[in-house]
């Protein structure tokens, strides 16, 4: 079977794709560098033996070397991966998300690799007229971590023209699931809000509630991100649940499956948030096979079980 290395290891979302692709049966290499990512994420996986991890920086040239040496494919995750901790240091957003991009993807090109897939995000759409979000659409980054994911994407879709290897860029929507951390002024919502729900506190609602978001069960994307590899595609591609909830219904499906009736706080919006995003994923299904098999009140039934046995 292949060799994968996946940046971002520890991560919320590396760390399941680890999972999946060692439970494929591939050998899996990880790198991270623990900005985001915790050991904790690592535990499950170093009991296999087919995976091995490296302390790291994408962003070193050549430690990314000697790691992608005898890979067949990548899978970037490695990011700062927050609009808000983006507006507040856009510098180091700029650095890691860009720089390492382009560290992986020259390293992979020069190391002979398959396919890299690299990681974006719905957060390149903006605010940009027209729903649901299609592939082909005018961008309108809205933030310095937006601008750094469209980035990424033309430099992966760059190094495919330019070079011998195959690179896919997917666009994430709102992605959740078990490991997600829910601590820090960066959490995503779902997690933030299923820990404090958990114990009988109010979620707090940047603005009226009615925003909406497309989110996708993290076992989906880590098989969007297999199928991205396997398959014979280049190019950028929507990874999404496929059907808006707004923040109110959230809280609604969050206080159903826990027998709660919680009210949540609102406070006044966040800079840089996007009022609405879905996602048409046709493309992905026609390019790679790619259907979301988790339904969203299935996904938050899996998530909180596993909050409820930590």
């Amino acid at each position: 079977m292949p060799t994968a290395l996946v940046t971002g290891v520890a991560g919320f979302i590396g760390s399941h794709l680890a999972e999946g692709l060692l439970d494929r049966g591939y050998t899996v290499r990880g790198i991270d560098n623990f900005d985001s990512g915790t050991k904790a994420n690592l535990v499950s996986l170093e009991a296999h033996d087919a995976f091995s991890f490296t302390k790291m920086d994408v962003r070193d040239k050549t430690a990314i070397t000697e790691q992608i040496n005898g890979v067949d494919y990548v899978f970037h995750q490695a990011a700062v991966p927050s609009v808000p901790q983006s507006i507040e240091d856009p510098v180091t957003t700029t650095d890691i998300n860009c720089t390492g991009t382009a560290t992986v993807l020259d390293a992979a090109q020069k190391g002979d690799v398959d396919t890299v897939v690299v990681a974006s995000t719905c957060a390149v759409y903006g605010s940009s007229e027209g729903l649901p979000k299609i592939e082909s659409m005018e961008l309108q980054p809205e933030s310095p971590y937006a601008l750094s994911k469209y980035y990424t994407e033309q430099l992966a879709v760059q190094f495919s023209e330019h070079y011998d290897i195959d690179t896919v860029a997917l666009r994430y929507f709102n992605v959740f699931g078990p490991r997600q951390d829910p601590s820090g002024a960066y959490a995503a919502v779902i997690p933030k809000f299923i820990e404090l729900m958990i114990n009988g506190e109010q979620p707090v609602i940047f603005g009226d509630g009615e925003q909406s978001r497309d989110f996708v069960f993290v076992d989906d994307v880590v098989a969007a991100n297999i199928r991205a590899a396997e398959e014979d595609h280049t190019g950028v591609l929507n990874i999404a649940g496929g059907t808006a909830v707004t923040i109110n219904e959230l809280v609604t499906v969050l206080n159903n499956t826990l027998d709660r009736d919680i009210e949540p706080v609102h406070e006044d919006p966040r800079p840089g948030d996007i009022r609405h995003s879905a996602a048409d994923i046709s493309k992905a299904n026609k390019s790679i096979g790619f259907e979301p098999n988790t339904s969203f009140t299935e996904g938050i039934k899996r998530t909180i079980e596993w909050f409820q046995n930590q």
